[in-house]
């Protein structure tokens, strides 16, 4: 078990070691938490969500009816049910999902996530790319890596902006949906 105080709530997240960050809750999840605003009309996704972590904290702060959590691991699923129960926020929506394969949902104020990092990125493009077209229009999009260029150019490129932090040698970026249609496709 690990408990926690994030943003001045109390937390309590039960773990086991087949999820990512067992022994406690990632700093690149932290740092990324630290820069994001929550506000009660947002509309939550927690992309990857693992144990629960943003899911939970968002769901404490706007309401757990405003907050979807997804991911493709079976145990990450059952963590974050039992996790939403430990916090008491039982409506929060968490779906097993292989990205947004099993999601129909749009008009997400907010997605947040601490991708997996692999050498081809294709999670990631998928993540930004199709988390896109998940956004409202002044939706924001907020992620976290260890790696800076090719977030940047990639984040660039889709949402024709994305502003940087550094911080605990993670990278944390931010971009807002400005359009409907993605940055690059404006430019031909």
């Amino acid at each position: 078990m690990i408990e926690t105080n994030i943003k001045g709530i109390d937390l309590v997240f039960e773990t086991s070691a087949g999820v990512f960050s067992p022994k406690g809750i990632d700093l690149g999840t932290l740092s990324m938490l630290s820069v994001v605003g929550f506000q009660e009309t947002d509309k939550v996704l927690d992309l990857g969500c693992g144990y629960g972590v943003v899911g939970i904290l968002a769901a404490k702060i706007i309401g757990d009816h405003n907050v979807v959590m997804i991911d493709i691991d079976e145990e990450a699923i059952r963590l974050s049910r039992k996790n939403c129960s430990l916090n008491n926020v039982q409506e929060v929506r968490i779906l097993k999902s292989d990205g947004f394969a099993n999601l129909d949902e749009t008009d997400f104020t907010m997605i947040l996530s601490n991708p997996p990092y692999h050498a081809d990125f294709s999670v990631a493009r998928m993540f930004i790319e199709k988390g896109f077209n998940r956004l409202s229009v002044g939706g924001r999009m907020y992620m976290v890596t260890k790696r800076k260029e090719w977030y940047k150019n990639k984040l660039k490129s889709i949402f024709g902006g994305v502003r940087i932090w550094e911080l605990n040698g993670y990278f944390v970026f931010m971009s807002i949906k400005k359009s409907r249609t993605y940055a690059k496709a404006k430019k031909m």
